[in-house]
């Protein structure tokens, strides 16, 4: 099954469903970042979620979420587009800890106390960006906080990665509902009779189950898919980007680098492709400064 997201509406209009499947990307991201298993289940989780939370605007719309913990896991961040891309980093990608009662990854313990921020068009200066409190931080709870609290729309968040004995990623997806304003007391309680019968995401898509299962499960049958997309890893970084950040930098800044080091080497953060800068390029980025 190849990543994708379904988008629909369900119970007579009066919620909307996202469900995901994103086992290809979160193995990208693992790769990317030698995460061991409780990083990348935690990573992954909030990938997932944002290559979900991108198609929400109609607009072209960038989104990044941010959880900053006091855990061993340190920070995470994820970004997405409306094109169904998405990326990330997490500040320690070597922890590996479980639940003693139910041996499952311990993301929560990972991640410790702390906050999520969520920021549209972060590149833009008319940003929005809002920050809430981890209430689990297992993310899919923290979300569904945020969704309450912050946009005020009652919604329920599911997410989840199964990791492999050999630290590959098995299965990996997610969902949310969103009620719709004219949703009714009687579309509530289906729902959550629904949400009683998923035990998690990826206990359903190890029993050989579907993204459209899924959503017929969660919408109780009532489901109208709208829309379908493609997700993936990527990342957009180019030469010239980095080029212009090192423009940014102080004249004293760039030639100290020209005198030290004749030259520069910036690893992107997101897929640590390597970018080298000569010293007639650092020479040339300096004439250009120059008044």
């Amino acid at each position: 099954m190849k990543d994708h997201l379904l988008i629909a509406t369900a119970y007579n209009n009066e919620a909307r469903i996202y469900v995901s499947y994103t086992k290809t990307l979160v193995e990208k991201a693992r790769k990317i970042h030698k995460t061991w298993p409780t990083a990348t289940a935690a990573l992954g989780r909030l990938l997932t979620a944002a290559s979900m939370m991108s198609f929400f605007n109609k607009d072209e719309s960038s989104l990044t979420l941010r959880i900053d913990g006091d855990g061993p896991i340190g920070w995470l961040l994820a970004e997405s587009n409306a094109q169904g891309e998405v990326r990330g980093n997490v500040d320690k990608p070597d922890v590996y800890l479980k639940y003693n009662d139910s041996n499952k990854l311990a993301v929560g313990l990972a991640i410790g106390n702390g906050h999520l921020t969520i920021i549209r068009n972060p590149h833009l200066k008319n940003a929005y960006s809002s920050t809430v409190e981890l209430i689990t931080s297992e993310i899919a709870e923290d979300l569904t906080y945020y969704f309450s609290s912050s946009e005020q729309v009652p919604s329920s968040v599911g997410l989840g990665v199964l990791v492999n004995e050999d630290t590959s990623i098995k299965h990996a997806g997610g969902f949310i509902i969103q009620l719709l304003p004219q949703a009714t007391e009687e579309t509530i309680i289906q729902i959550e009779g629904a949400l009683q019968k998923l035990t998690s995401v990826t206990n359903f898509f190890d029993n050989n189950k579907s993204t459209n299962e899924l959503l017929t499960l969660l919408a109780n049958g009532t489901e109208n898919i709208l829309e379908k997309h493609e997700l993936k890893y990527h990342c957009e970084c180019t030469k010239k980007y980095f080029s212009n950040l090192l423009q940014k930098l102080d004249i004293t800044a760039l030639e100290t680098i020209i005198k030290e080091d004749k030259k520069a080497e910036i690893i992107c953060q997101y897929c640590k492709k390597v970018y080298n800068f000569t010293e007639k390029e650092l020479t040339e980025i300096v004439t250009k400064k120059q008044p």
